[in-house]
């Protein structure tokens, strides 16, 4: 049986694809082993968001040469794709493929095989208007699915590549999506996660077809219990996706939507489409419209011309705003994009710093947001035994709104929607009791048992 090794960069899009491609080699009889061990083709999907991610996807090409020299080595993903050329001229490498035609790959590893010709196989990706297909049935995780709706992006902030690594949005059909949709929720999944490059811009390429649309077809689809935004601009949240997000029960009550920067003039150099004023109004209608909801946020902290003023106005706009959440970066410079040839770049001290603090209010906030739920019951769906603890009866898990909780519970509970009563707070994670399962299959009598045996209020001293 000829065998297949992956290795992912990057985002969880670049995850979701190379689970998609995994699905073509397994179709004709390929069995997937260990990157570290010997396999006829290597694939590495590659990450080009800075130039350390560049440089990291050049190493693990190079280690996969080495690893078997007669092995078919293929380059994928957005580094493949802005510079294929570069990833040609490394020894070894035979097939490069950018971030489309990925459906043909198979063809192009056969004809490699027949003639051992390199191919590199990138064409212009500004050119393309269709979405991709590629489906991903199952995953490892299994509690949650993801489901790829959507791929570029039309922004062109100063600081970012992605545009020219992905091409311009376009959006997945409707139809093709929730019969995706549908497919996942027969094979067991009760929350599905939409994600693509820029999920929010989904339907900017149709008529009369946008993100709140969809949402509400999903929302029909019977057995499915959660849906998950991955993440989603402020601009593009009007009244009708608040109306979907107030009114339809299975959304969940978390929505990350990226900052950047909380100060007007750093917004503007990275030609973000919004003013700190606007976004607050933004998150202020969501409080309103979904009492408890977790925003979370990602936050790049030294943009050239960030003064130490412009920082701290930040940090307080930032405090105000109560996220549950910060995903925090220091700026990094990509080769190729605007900001790069920014005068003003902030020294790395200075970022590291201010990462530092900004870090510092994020856990801060998340220990505020988690204490709210002390004592509340909320819905649960374990993922997995509890990592903290492997093996000691407890499980893990996220409620709607984004926080981990860990409680008492074998392997069984895993995918099952329970119900949970918080007992403590903490910054990553909560502790829980479990009340009972809620299962639809399951009769009131078999949810009494649960309960009864899961029931240890002795138990959770953590």
């Amino acid at each position: 049986m000829p065998t297949v090794a992956f290795y992912t960069l990057g985002c969880k899009v670049n995850f979701y694809d190379t689970e998609a491609i995994w699905q073509l080699f397994k179709n004709e009889g390929y069995e997937q082993v260990d990157f570290e061990s010997t396999a006829d083709v290597y694939l590495v999907n590659t990450c080009t968001v800075t130039n350390t991610g560049d440089k990291k996807s050049r190493q693990i090409i190079r280690r996969a040469v080495r690893r078997n020299p007669d092995a078919i080595i293929a380059v994928t993903g957005c580094y493949a794709q802005t510079s294929p050329a570069e990833i040609m001229a490394i020894e070894g490498v035979d097939l490069v493929i950018g971030t489309q035609d990925r459906e043909k790959i198979m063809s192009f590893v056969g004809q490699i095989q027949a003639d051992r010709t390199p191919v590199n196989a990138v064409r212009n990706i500004m050119k393309t208007r269709t979405f991709e297909e590629l489906d991903v049935p199952d995953f490892a995780e299994r509690t949650r699915a993801f489901l790829k709706i959507q791929e570029g992006c039309n922004n062109f902030c100063t600081f970012c590549i992605i545009p020219w690594s992905r091409g311009l949005s376009r959006s997945r059909e409707p139809q093709s999506v929730l019969e995706q949709a549908k497919a996942l929720v027969a094979a067991g999944y009760k929350e599905i996660v939409l994600t693509g490059i820029h999920t929010g811009g989904y339907g900017d390429d149709m008529e009369n077809y946008n993100l709140t649309s969809l949402l509400w077809d999903l929302d029909k689809v019977e057995g499915l219990e959660r849906i998950r935004i991955s993440s989603i601009e402020a601009s593009q949240i009007d009244d009708a996706m608040i109306d979907v997000l107030n009114r339809s029960s299975k959304m969940c009550r978390h929505l990350h939507i990226p900052l950047q920067a909380g100060e007007n003039s750093v917004l503007k150099r990275m030609r973000r489409k919004y003013t700190t004023e606007e976004f607050a109004a933004k998150i202020k209608r969501l409080h309103e419209a979904m009492p408890g909801v977790a925003i979370t946020t990602d936050v790049i902290v030294g943009f050239p011309g960030e003064t130490e003023e412009m920082f701290e106005n930040g940090f307080r706009f930032m405090e105000d705003l109560k996220f549950a959440e910060m995903h925090v970066f220091p700026y990094s410079k990509r080769t190729g994009t605007p900001a790069a040839r920014m005068d003003e770049q902030v020294d790395d001290e200075i970022k590291n710093e201010r990462v530092h603090k900004l870090i510092d209010l994020s856990e801060k906030m998340q220990l505020q947001y988690a204490e709210q739920y002390v004592g509340k019951v909320l819905d649960v769906i374990p993922e997995r035994d509890y990592k903290g603890a492997p093996g000691q009866g407890l499980v893990s898990g996220y409620t709607d709104n984004y926080i981990q909780v860990v409680f008492d519970g074998t392997e069984a509970l895993i995918g099952q929607l329970c119900r949970v009563k918080i007992t403590d707070a903490g910054v990553n994670e909560c502790r829980g009791q479990l009340l009972r399962v809620l299962d639809p299959a399951m009769t009131p009598e078999e949810t009494e048992v649960h309960s009864f045996v899961f029931e240890r209020p002795e138990a959770i001293k953590a």
